[in-house]
């Protein structure tokens, strides 16, 4: 009886570390890396801003294809995301381009602005380890 007892605990305990806790982050490519073409750290820009995106070591897919080793960009503007774990909200800050875009134009108010990119899986959640960019600023006249 004691076997039956201890036996049924464990698969109790087994089954309540089962719960879904969300979708997990899925794992970037080796040595991937996204960049800005385009503008450069620094730029004077008049708006609308031309941004142009690179990536290296992954592919860009719609957003919802799951595809190992790709993902899509997103911009972010005069923010830092803080929360790898779940999906990247989309807001003014924070631009989708879950269409595989890998260019844009912005609307930016003149003035110093920093921009970074994070690529999102299809989920929209950053990548394990995370490939984002450097910040950059730039100034819109």
């Amino acid at each position: 009886m004691k076997l039956f007892l201890t036996a049924a605990l464990i698969a109790v305990l087994t089954l309540a570390g089962c719960g879904d806790s969300g979708p997990s982050r899925t794992p970037s490519g080796p040595n991937a890396k996204v960049f800005f073409i385009e503008p450069s750290d620094g730029a004077e820009v008049s708006s609308p801003v031309t941004v142009k995106f690179g990536i290296e070591g992954m592919d860009v897919v719609p957003a919802g294809t799951e595809k190992v080793h790709s993902g899509h960009h997103h911009v972010l503007i005069d923010t830092k995301l803080e929360n790898f774990e779940t999906a990247i909200p989309a807001d003014d800050n924070h631009k989708h381009f879950g269409g595989g875009q890998t260019e844009t134009q912005l609307e930016l108010s003149p003035g110093k602005h920093t921009l970074q990119l994070v690529l999102g899986d299809h989920n929209h959640i950053p990548h394990d380890p995370v490939v984002q960019s450097d910040v950059i600023t730039i100034t819109v006249k």
